[in-house]
């Protein structure tokens, strides 16, 4: 007869996680009494009005302000420049990402070198002083010239009017997101095996079909994952934006409080959509992963559906065969 082994420190550690679970939960659904009083008139038995004062029950967290500017005008605009910005900001990243893993792996010494140069200099500064620095590049350059380099100019442009605190924004995260992403790009070429660049060699197969047909398809298993928290990320970053004057989620919240003067509840506000946004982000990351695994392993993890489905009947197959008298 096999004895199943009791795991009392698992039980222990899942009462405990438990009762921090509740815990969390009675804070946060919690009421206090407010500050200020309110009266209401009664009549006594005398048959004289008397007034009743009484401090009333507010939630602790203010859900109700919560509510109410949850879905306002100001919030959901905000929340359309988070948007914008963190797409925009993850085109130009990915691009210029994928452009320096390249040239990092080019035999060219100069190509490899300013490859190297660029990453080493946008990873080593912090993201918030890039940020100022492009929003008040109108201090060095006051005017953009375009034309052939060292010849003649062909127009010329306005800095102040050029570089707007969108475009600021949009530049310096872009040009720091594709310092990383340079990296990511580089680890998922690096991890595919020399031997499947060497057999595309000896087909025929041109350096850049050898990197778009066999090398790319093969490390997007690796790129994929880090490329997807860095999308969650630069959702986040993005409200860095805000101190170019910027009127993203974060913004928005922050001009609506200093009017009202209910910051923690806009701060919430806030909070609740940048989550909101990073779950459909990690639902979309999951089966873009799923998608990339096909053809890595013998069968594909299961989605969160599917698992649910799993867990449900695996529960009802235990409760069926502990039930007397019933054959599973």
């Amino acid at each position: 007869m096999v004895v199943p082994v009791r795991h009392y420190g698992r039980w222990a550690a899942g009462v405990a996680a438990a009762v921090a679970v509740a815990m969390v939960i009675h804070t946060l659904l919690s009421k206090i009494p407010a500050e200020s009083r309110e009266c209401v008139p009664t009549i006594g038995a005398d048959g004289h009005k008397h007034w009743h004062c009484f401090h009333p029950m507010v939630w602790r967290f203010s859900w109700d302000i919560v509510g109410r500017y949850f879905t306002s005008s100001l919030i959901i605009k905000g929340l359309l420049v988070t948007l914008l910005l963190t797409f925009l900001t993850m085109v130009i990243g990915i691009s210029i990402g994928a452009t320096m893993a390249v040239l990092r792996q080019s035999p060219s010494r100069v190509l490899s070198s300013t490859a190297w140069l660029y990453t080493w200099f946008f990873r080593g500064t912090p993201v918030y002083v890039q940020l100022l620095f492009w929003f008040n590049i109108a201090a060095i350059f006051p005017t953009i010239h375009l034309g052939i380099p060292f010849g003649p100019r062909l127009a010329e442009l306005d800095t102040v009017g050029v570089m707007t605190p969108f475009v600021a924004a949009l530049i310096g995260l872009g040009l720091n997101e594709g310092a990383y992403m340079s990296e990511i790009v580089r680890g998922g070429i690096l991890a595919v095996d020399e031997g499947q660049i060497e057999a595309a060699s000896s087909l025929g197969l041109r350096r850049f079909q050898t990197l778009r047909l066999v090398v790319l398809p093969q490390a997007m298993r690796v790129i994929v994952p880090p490329t997807g928290n860095e999308v969650i990320s630069m959702l986040k970053t993005s409200s860095l934006a805000s101190a170019l004057s910027v009127t993203e989620l974060l913004r928005a919240a922050q001009n609506i409080y200093s009017s009202t003067y209910e910051v923690i509840p806009l701060l919430i506000v806030a909070s609740l959509w940048y989550l909101v946004v990073t779950t459909i982000l990690s639902v979309g990351q999951y089966y873009i992963e799923r998608h990339f695994a096909k053809g890595a392993t013998r069968s594909l993890p299961m989605t969160p559906w599917q698992r649910i489905r799993y867990d449900v009947s695996g529960i009802a197959s235990k409760f069926i065969t502990k039930r007397p008298g019933v054959t599973p």
